[in-house]
């Protein structure tokens, strides 16, 4: 490569760069630059156990589930977390889908990042999503679940149903963080 043409190649991904990001700003100005808010802390020992999937955001791996959709978390040994989720098809199947969750920062972080690929692929940041704790009340009995980018949300209870005037009293919390809530898909939950 001659010396001349090197500058040129690498203005090209440096100008395409710093234009994403100005349009990423720009984008943030008109959000009105809120950024998504986690709670707190995280007290992981009391968040382990199962959370039924109460409403989400659709989304492409989960579009077989139509129902009684599920996440039950347990401790590793390693500090991580083990991730079960499971629902049922419209074949009347279960379908599951066991994964890995870490918490970033620190051990009260209520950001973690979840992975279902492979665990040989873990090394792999493009494998692993955000998972932000976004709203819990403090009984740990109802949770929303985010990313920074509000692409995905879920709305999680300790109980395959939740009351209609506690979900609406979050739902007010969500817009406040500027989600669309009106993209919520409620989930059936049957015995």
């Amino acid at each position: 490569m001659t010396p001349h043409l090197f500058p040129r190649v690498l203005l090209v991904p440096v100008l395409s760069l710093l234009l994403m990001g100005i349009g990423a700003s720009q984008a943030n100005a008109q959000q009105g630059d809120q950024s998504v808010k986690t709670i707190v802390a995280l007290d992981v020992p009391r968040y382990l156990g199962t959370w039924y999937e109460i409403a989400k955001f659709p989304n492409w791996f989960q579009k077989k589930c139509v129902g009684n959709t599920k996440a039950v978390y347990t401790a590793k040994s390693d500090g991580n977390l083990r991730v079960l989720n499971t629902c049922k098809t419209a074949g009347g199947e279960t379908s599951e889908a066991e994964g890995a969750a870490r918490q970033i920062g620190a051990k009260d972080s209520p950001r973690l990042e979840v992975r279902f690929a492979p665990e040989w692929l873990s090394f792999l940041p493009l494998v692993w999503g955000d998972y932000w704790v976004i709203d819990l009340d403090p009984q740990y009995q109802v949770a929303a679940v985010s990313d920074p980018r509000r692409e995905y949300l879920w709305v999680l209870s300790r109980t395959p149903q939740l009351d209609p005037r506690v979900y609406e009293e979050l739902l007010q919390r969500l817009k406040q963080q500027q989600f669309d809530i009106r993209k919520l898909e409620l989930t059936s939950q049957k015995n």
